[in-house]
């Protein structure tokens, strides 16, 4: 495993007795009563052994899919594990700042990923007619690439690169990148792995890829943790073409998905349920706006354009977000550290949208903490 950073570190670990979470990235008030009620039913028939059929063809037709171009995971964790198994790339590229475990996951399964780290605003630009797209500078391995106005999104990563990894909407920086920029990376020989873990916190899922076909290579991980509350569940699932799916499935635990976990999959991507996520991503972002524009105002850097459940914050002054974080936590607030993310570093943090009463209380706290650490 790399140590230059801990990444095996999450959000889970910064939460304890007495504080408030804006550190774990779930939907409070999570899972709702009708989801809820249908998991406490399922348990009558834990005597069986999971059949993932009705759940698998649930989410195929949620995408307009297959059910060959469909497995159910324990968890979108299960699924780069599995990737990172059967998959032998001569070189792996993941793209940073992003969630840590699929670079995990492929150390612990011996290979040495290259890193692509973006700066600036860290997004890729959209696709331009003669495939330019503005970008800011990326950093490959130790070297920075300074911006020059226009980049090319295939550009971006080592044209022998024959795995990239990266995520959408992006976790930590809650960049939400152009569709038509992913889609560019793709390659014939090229597995193009994109997380869309918190791709329903969009509002109609634009730039999403999970519908996509004719995109070589492109595999979309996706998980039903975050909006619907189920993180102890483990429930997630992959889609590609079925020849990986096959693979993936041959590599993968008998029955790794239980029962609820199957009973959650098939809730979740039901017409009803779609609708209610979309409600709640368009409620979310009026409230994450608002959050945002009020942890700007106390002169904090807020990457713009914040497009999931969180946003990613710079804080300022001398002290640097570990003083910050460490303020809080002694204040009663639970907020995830930047500095285990590759391409950021300690005056970084990740705050996750709550309600807006908690939300004014957080930027009360942080106002005078941010005003003792600076004074």
């Amino acid at each position: 495993m790399c140590a230059d950073v801990d990444l095996r570190h999450h959000g889970d670990t910064e939460v304890g007795p007495g504080l408030v979470d804006l550190a774990v990235n779930v939907r409070p008030g999570t899972p709702p009563a009708w989801l809820a009620a249908l998991l406490r039913d399922s348990v009558a028939g834990l005597a069986a052994y999971p059949d993932a059929a009705r759940a698998r063809a649930a989410v195929a037709r949620r995408h307009g899919r297959s059910p060959e171009e469909v497995l159910l995971t324990a968890g979108a964790a299960e699924a780069f594990v599995l990737l990172a198994r059967v998959l032998t790339p001569r070189r792996p590229v993941v793209v940073h700042p992003q969630f840590t475990e699929p670079e995990a996951a492929l150390r612990a399964a011996g290979h040495e990923p290259d890193r692509v780290t973006l700066d600036g605003d860290f997004r890729l630009g959209a696709v331009s007619g003669n495939g330019a797209v503005p970008g800011d500078g990326v950093v490959l391995g130790g070297g920075a690439v300074p911006g020059d106005g226009m980049r090319s999104a295939a550009g971006l990563v080592p044209e022998d690169a024959d795995l990239v990894m990266l995520g959408n909407p992006t976790n930590p920086t809650s960049v939400l990148h152009p569709a038509a920029a992913i889609a560019a990376l793709a390659r014939p020989g090229r597995t193009l792995v994109v997380d869309e873990a918190f791709m329903d916190c969009v509002p109609g899922e634009t730039e999403s890829l999970a519908s996509r076909t004719g995109v070589p290579g492109l595999v979309v991980i996706r998980s039903l943790t975050k909006t619907w509350g189920l993180a102890g569940l483990r429930v997630g699932y992959v889609l590609a073409e079925p020849s990986l799916i096959a693979r993936l499935a041959e590599a993968q635990p008998l029955w790794s998905v239980s029962a609820p976990a199957l009973v959650a999959a098939e809730a979740c991507t039901s017409p009803r349920a779609l609708a209610e996520a979309d409600a709640w991503a368009r409620d979310l972002a009026i409230e994450r706006d608002r959050l945002a524009a009020e942890i700007r105002a106390l002169g904090a850097h807020v990457v713009p354009d914040a497009r999931a459940s969180f946003l990613c914050v710079r804080v300022p002054g001398p002290s640097g977000g570990l003083a910050v974080r460490a303020a809080l936590r002694d204040r009663g607030y639970a907020v995830r550290r930047g500095d285990t993310f590759p391409g950021l570093g300690p005056d970084w943090l990740r705050v996750a949208v709550r309600d807006a009463a908690t939300n004014d209380a957080f930027t009360g706290v942080l106002k005078s903490v941010l005003t003792d650490l600076t004074s």
